[in-house]
Formats: structure tokens, sequence, C-alpha cells
């Protein structure tokens, strides 16, 4: 009988070696993946990508704003581009929005514009600034005119305010060889 004792802590032994191999490597993943989290959740790279992420959505939306019109309701229009920006083209737009708003509604025009591609060029989180790429198609339809699109590019410039990134500056980006300026 006492042999029956003592074999069975010979088979037993590398189930229990085997036991305890899983609970260390458990328990050294389990630091692994906790530390991991906790690098994750504090890494500022993680937070400048939410703001890039911010400022390109801003970007897209405020260069759609701004290149679609249509005269029947050009106030709305015009609130919404003037919600969008913020600065100096802020103030360009309501320093010059009843005679923009009289050209719109005497040409009778219906402007929309769909948003093709769009990068962040520049991010500069700290001081809330950023620099955006955004690719579209501008849709012209006149009274008695065919329907017209306008591929273009346009470079943005957009400054964080209270209420998000608003867009601070707009132009045409310069095409292959055209120098910029």
């Amino acid at each position: 009988m006492t042999s029956k004792l003592r074999a069975a802590p010979a088979t037993a032994r590398p189930l229990l070696v085997a036991a305890l191999v899983l609970t260390l490597l458990a328990g050294g993943f389990a630091v692994w993946g906790g530390w991991a989290w906790y690098a994750a959740a504090h890494d500022d790279t993680a937070a400048y990508a939410g703001q890039r992420d911010a400022a390109l959505a801003a970007g897209e939306q405020a260069v759609q704003n701004l290149n679609t019109l249509d005269h029947r309701e050009a106030d709305q229009g015009l609130d919404l581009w003037e919600s969008s920006t913020t600065g100096e083209l802020h103030q360009q737009l309501t320093e010059g929005r009843k005679e923009f708003t009289d050209q719109v509604k005497s040409a009778k025009t219906v402007t929309t514009a769909k948003v093709l591609s769009s990068a962040v060029t520049e991010l500069d989180d700290r001081a809330g600034r950023a620099r955006v790429l955004v690719a579209l198609r501008v849709t012209v339809k006149a009274p008695g005119a065919e329907k017209t699109d306008k591929d273009s590019r346009m470079l943005g410039e957009l400054t964080r305010t209270g209420g998000g990134w608003k867009l601070s500056a707009l132009g045409q980006a310069p095409v292959g060889g055209t120098p910029a300026g």
C-alpha cells in the first residue's frame, strides 16, 4: 500500500509543475496587459490623434459650408458660414454680408459642395491651430443654365475656440506647378 502512496506524488508532479507554469504565465500576462493599458490610456499620442480628428472633421464641414449656398435660403446659409468661422475670416463675412446677400439673390444661384477627400497638413495642439487641405466638388446651378461641376482644392486654417475648431482662413490650394502665393 505504501508503494501506491508514493506513486501518486510522482504522477502529480508534472501536473503541479504545469499548473505552476501556467499560473506564472497568466500572472505575467496580466501584469503586461495592465501596464500596456495604463500606458495607452496616458499616452499623449491618443489625445493628439483625437485633436487631429476633431480638426479634420470641423475643417471638412466648414469648407463644405462656405462653398454651399442657396439663394432662396441665403440668410440661413450665411448664418451657417458665420457659425463655421472665427477671426479675420468671420469679420470679413459679417462686414460684407448685405452686399453678398444682394448679389446671390440677384444671381439666383444654388451652389452645393461635396468633400471628396481631406487631410490635416499641420496641427499645433498647444497653440490651437491647424491647417487642412480639402478636395471638393462644387456644383453651381443658375437659372436657365445646366448644372456645372468644378473640382477644387482648398487650404483652410483652423483655430480652436471655446465652441470647437473654426475656420479662420480659406483659400485655393496651388495645383501642379502653380506657385503658392
